[in-house]
């Protein structure tokens, strides 16, 4: 019986991450190819469990936001081959998150059932609007905040024992596919976000409860 929704913050109760990156390239001009080139390299490292780079110390908090902003930026160049400033980078990145609501009320909803609820999210430095937690959520895990990341598998055993639920009563959200696996392999349900629509319904199906 599912009792629990864990859920993932960037990309799933906001907009896309790609919607954002996107802005951010456009308005400072950058190259875009090699933006690509250099974040598959990096999200591929912090992801296939082969030694360390700047997104796994940003994320476990090992590494200050402003040092991860000046290694990016020294690696980034825009189309005229100019520098790109380091300071505020990665606020600026961010600009164009926007809250999906939907998704908001949807754990409200679960919430007013009786279903517990938690966010775990890793962090890049970026603001959460802490003022709304507290409506949305029985318990909160924010990655450089506890020395963790996912899919680390220890990092989703902090989670269920905050929220004081088995693996097995949990359901968690994630619009990465490699976190989706790694919560499975505990005996959560998985769900992977990839659109609000779809993510509800699935809830619905699995939680047995309406939440639209």
């Amino acid at each position: 019986m599912i009792k629990g929704v864990i859920t993932d913050w960037g990309g799933v109760l906001t907009s896309p991450l790609n919607d954002s990156i996107a802005v951010w390239l456009a308005a400072e001009r950058l190259d875009v190819p090699h933006y690509r080139t250099l974040m598959r390299e990096w999200v591929t490292e912090a992801y296939d469990g082969a030694g360390r780079n700047p997104i796994h110390g940003l994320e476990d908090g090992s590494l200050d936001p402003q040092e991860f902003e000046r290694l990016l930026a020294g690696r980034l160049r825009t189309l005229d081959g100019g520098a790109v400033p380091a300071a505020g980078l990665l606020n600026r990145m961010f600009l164009a998150f926007e809250p999906v609501h939907p998704m908001y009320d949807m754990l409200r909803a679960a919430r007013s059932h009786g279903v517990r609820t938690g966010l775990l999210s890793n962090s890049w430095g970026n603001d959460y609007p802490r003022e709304l937690w507290g409506e949305l959520f029985d318990t909160v895990v924010i990655s450089a905040e506890v020395g963790l990341r996912k899919p680390n598998e220890a990092i989703f055993r902090l989670a269920l024992d905050r929220v004081g639920l088995e693996a097995g009563e949990c359901v968690f959200i994630d619009d990465i596919d490699h976190n989706v696996r790694a919560a499975e392999a505990l005996g959560m349900v998985g769900l992977h976000h990839t659109s609000q629509a779809a993510t509800v319904t699935r809830l619905e199906e699995l939680l047995g409860v309406p939440l639209g």
